[in-house]
């Protein structure tokens, strides 16, 4: 608790500055050119004038993930009743190196992803798509279970482990280690760094300003006295993220172990709710996606641009291939790396599969699919729910700030190891970071900057560029380390734990 309020005593003259008027504006105008000279790169649409209106980056995530996918001989599917049995602990090992099990890594890296581009994602698909827009977010979902297969293998693999037993891993590692293994020192060493310095601004504002942002402009909706009162929101919010991020991994993945479940559990059961009440009219839903996806005429482009919308959508939602997941799994205790890859298969399936699935449903059978009536975003997920249950802003409301609390306590875990990678892997060094951090949550509540926010989101985004390079060189040695893996608990050598 004093390493806390020393932090806070930090903070206070960088919140009071923040506080001064018009500094919102002037950090847009600094930004803003930054940000449209990534958006013309990361948004470049290579076959634009072909009708296929994709994204470079979009396109560079799906790519990717359909070669891994074919190349590891669709783990994807072979993985999942394996990667049930691992998270139960079946093969947790007494005395394996690490600082988390399977289960609280999986929940500390879903944690960063399951949030808003389930809730708000989904309704933007759909608002430009249609509901066949669902369609090709599972598929993508399906296809990025695989990258996060080759990713958090790596992860573990070439993760390292001080002399206290905690890991450092994620990208910046296999990159680096393992590109020079393969005779590309200097090539592994650049890509490390650029994944590095995009990981901490992404940390910063897509997975901490926008994260506190959204979650008070939710609030502020349900209960308008609080409008205007986002500076205090934010330092709220940053005192109790401030309590766990002091812990480190344990610590985050203690708190992400309980409240991951609780809170994909609650918008889980109140959309299951909604889909039994309309359970005969399941088969029709279906149709709408599937027919949907392949049918549309003149939704956003034809059944090109509700693909493109599709895609899109899901890859900002699961982050599959942007290499953030890898970080978390790094910390896992385990020594066999192929184990935690099989693990990490469930996340794309729980965040895109699963839960952007039932949005979609509810959407759906609202009738908000097919007339929005002018929302979209969250707004058209509260409007679609509340239709039916409309008690449901409400738990909208714990959901969304539930969500944004989980996803900036992971994110600060991510961009903290990003940090310690460039400016070394000291306590000096975490708690500077940790400082800037925490201002990023007061001003992300208090504020309105937009051009930050997208610029920071566009790094996590830009992550996938290095990352999926690197992986395109690694595939070979994870494909090799699989087949060993399963040839291992084939025979016996992989046992069994009660």
């Amino acid at each position: 608790m004093k390493k806390l309020f020393s932090l806070f005593a930090l903070l206070l003259p960088i919140l009071t500055f923040s506080q001064e008027k018009g500094l919102d504006e002037k950090i847009n105008d600094v930004i803003k050119p930054a940000v449209d000279a990534m958006a013309s790169v990361f948004f470049y649409k290579p076959f634009a004038s072909f009708g296929f209106d994709m994204p470079l980056v979009v396109l560079w995530l799906v790519v990717g993930a359909t070669f891994f996918t074919i190349y590891m001989g669709f783990i994807n599917l072979k993985g999942i009743k394996h990667a049930y049995q691992l998270i139960r602990g079946d093969y947790d090992k007494p005395g394996d190196a690490g600082e988390v099990s399977h289960f609280q890594a999986l929940v500390t890296a879903l944690s960063g992803t399951v949030g808003l581009g389930n809730i708000a994602g989904v309704a933007v698909a759909i608002s430009i798509g249609g509901a066949g827009a669902t369609f090709w977010m599972i598929l993508a979902g399906f296809l990025g279970m695989s990258s996060k297969f080759v990713e958090c293998t790596l992860g573990v693999k070439y993760r390292r482990l001080n002399d206290l037993g905690e890991v450092s891993g994620g990208p910046m590692y296999y990159l680096s280690e393992g590109l020079s293994r393969k005779g590309y020192a200097g090539l592994g060493k650049v890509l490390a760094v650029v994944f590095a310095v995009l990981a901490i601004g992404g940390s910063f504002g897509g997975g901490n300003m926008f994260q506190a942002n959204q979650s008070f402009a939710q609030l502020a909706n349900v209960f308008p006295v609080f409008v205007g009162n986002g500076f205090w929101y934010g330092l709220v919010v940053a005192f109790f993220v401030g309590i766990v991020i002091i812990g480190g991994i344990k610590k985050i993945a203690s708190v992400t172990d309980k409240i991951v479940p609780f809170m994909v559990g609650l918008y889980v059961i109140t959309s299951l709710i909604i889909i039994f009440v309309n359970f005969a009219h399941i088969g029709d839903a279906f149709s709408e996606i599937y027919y949907g996806a392949f049918t549309a005429d003149g939704i956003s482009g034809g059944v090109i641009g509700v693909l493109v919308v599709g895609f899109q959508r899901a890859a900002f939602s699961n982050e599959a291939g942007v290499g953030s997941a890898a970080i978390a799994h790094s910390a896992v205790k385990t020594d066999e790396p192929v184990s935690e890859g099989i693990v990490s298969l469930l996340e794309p399936f729980v965040d895109t599969i699963v839960v952007c699935t039932m949005t979609a449903l509810v959407l759906i059978f609202s009738g908000y699919a097919q007339d929005t009536q002018g929302l979209t975003g969250s707004a058209l997920t509260s409007a679609a729910f509340s239709s039916v249950l409309p008690w449901f802003k409400y738990v909208l409301l714990v959901a969304i700030i539930l969500f944004a609390f989980s996803t900036m306590i992971s994110w600060s875990y991510y961009g903290m190891k990003s940090w310690t990678y460039l400016f070394g892997n000291t306590k000096k060094m975490e708690n500077v970071y940790k400082v800037l951090f925490l201002v990023f949550v007061v001003v992300g509540s208090s504020a309105s900057l937009g051009a930050v926010i997208d610029f920071s989101d566009m790094m996590i985004l830009g992550m996938a560029f290095p990352n999926i390079l690197g992986l395109y060189f690694l595939s070979s040695e994870v494909k090799a380390d699989l087949k060993e893996y399963f040839r291992k608990l084939k025979s016996g050598e992989i046992k069994k734990f009660e």
